[in-house]
């Protein structure tokens, strides 16, 4: 996901430094070439050599070291850096790149990056919330920095509250997407439902299906990388949601179809990938419930169409995708859904295909539109998932 991208990573004197070799460890597996500049007073948390290793790069420290590759170590990395991390970033290195100040390998590196900078603050907690570093963090905002939020926790000194570094996968995500992929869907907005709803037929059972939200979290979390503004509402999922992205969580069909109609005015394009339950039972008194042989017999009655809805009160130019899971007649049954939905494409799969469907990290589908069908071969769903973007975004 990061081929032939350059992270730099900078490593202040924090405890909190020793998560940073995971983070450098993770960011070489999705491909990036990663660099490391670290204070001296860093190096008491991290031996260099462990980043050397993770890395297969020279570990930055000395300003005046001149056993290096290049002629002007700090300059030639800034120029090659597409994005900088600063974390675990300490008040101390936040005050000096907040004034200016460049006395050390680290910082003058960062002076010299023209690219996105993003810093992590870690330090006690009254320390964070001190008058002169918050007047420096909101400077650095000014300049253009991102300032990753420290989270609540217990610190180095047993103390809880704000100040504690947030965990690896968070700290990758944050460079993930400012750099993984272009922002070719920058001002889009984009609805997508996941998961499976559930209807409840009393304050133990339910209605549901085995939808796992996996195909509607890698479109929303896809979708998010190239830089829409997302918005998923999720049903029953047992994975988490996509960073960065609006989540409103439902658990009835009638919940979601309340916050589809909340939210689909707004949205260049709607994706509806959730499996919605057809039936909930409904509203009746314990005594009109018929019982034979310890046997409930519950009446049932449908649920609202959420995307035939979608479809009869689009709006203008707004895009419908939805998501066709069939056991047989596959095309013909999508193509129908097509039609009588009002949509512009159907994702179709079938249950019978091995790779695909529920629960599953990888699928097989088959776009449908009315110009023409195009399959999708076994992939990941995230990959599945920027090709039926890409798709979309043409329309």
């Amino acid at each position: 996901m990061l081929k032939e991208k350059t992270v730099l990573l900078g490593v202040s004197s924090s405890i909190a430094a020793y998560k940073m070799c995971n983070v450098a460890r993770m960011l070489t597996k999705l491909g990036a070439e990663v660099h490391v500049a670290m204070t001296a007073n860093a190096t008491n948390f991290v031996h260099p050599l462990t980043f050397e290793t993770l890395t297969q790069n020279k570990c930055l420290i000395d300003t005046f070291d001149r056993n290096f590759q290049y002629s002007v170590e700090h300059v030639a990395i800034a120029k090659k850096a597409d994005v900088v991390l600063i974390a675990p970033a300490t008040a101390n290195v936040i005050g000096k790149i907040a004034n200016g100040i460049a006395d050390d390998m680290l910082t003058t590196t960062v002076m010299a990056c023209t690219c996105p900078k993003l810093i992590a603050p870690a330090m006690n907690h009254n320390m964070y919330h001190n008058p002169i570093v918050q007047e420096n963090i909101a400077k650095l905002k000014k300049y253009g920095y991102e300032i990753i939020e420290p989270v609540c926790g217990m610190l180095a000194n047993r103390d809880t509250g704000d100040g504690k570094l947030p965990d690896e996968e968070t700290l990758v995500e944050y460079i993930v997407r400012e750099i993984a992929f272009e922002k070719d869907l920058q001002g889009k907005k984009i609805l997508v439902t996941a998961g499976a709803t559930r209807e409840k037929i009393d304050p133990v059972r339910f209605i549901s299906n085995h939808s796992s939200g996996k195909m509607g979290f890698a479109i929303a979390r896809a979708a998010m990388l190239r830089g829409a503004e997302v918005t998923v509402i999720s049903a029953h999922t047992d994975v988490k949601p996509p960073m960065f992205a609006n989540v409103v969580n439902v658990e009835s069909a009638e919940d979601m179809f309340n916050a589809v109609k909340e939210n689909m005015s707004s949205a260049d394009i709607i994706i509806k990938a959730a499996a919605v339950a057809d039936y909930t039972p409904m509203t009746v008194s314990d005594s009109k419930i018929k019982k034979s042989d310890g046997d409930m017999s519950i009446p049932l009655k449908r649920t609202t169409d959420i995307l035939k809805y979608i479809g009869e009160n689009r709006r203008e130019n707004q895009i419908v995708c939805g998501f066709s899971m069939e056991t047989d007649n596959v095309l013909e049954n999508s193509r129908r859904k097509l039609e009588s939905k009002n949509c512009d494409m159907i994702c179709a799969n079938s249950l019978k295909t091995s790779g695909a469907g529920f629960g599953t990290d990888t699928n097989i589908i088959t776009m449908i539109t009315r110009n023409g069908i195009k399959e999708i071969e076994l992939m990941s769903k995230f990959d599945a998932a920027n090709i039926i973007l890409s798709k979309l975004k043409n329309f």
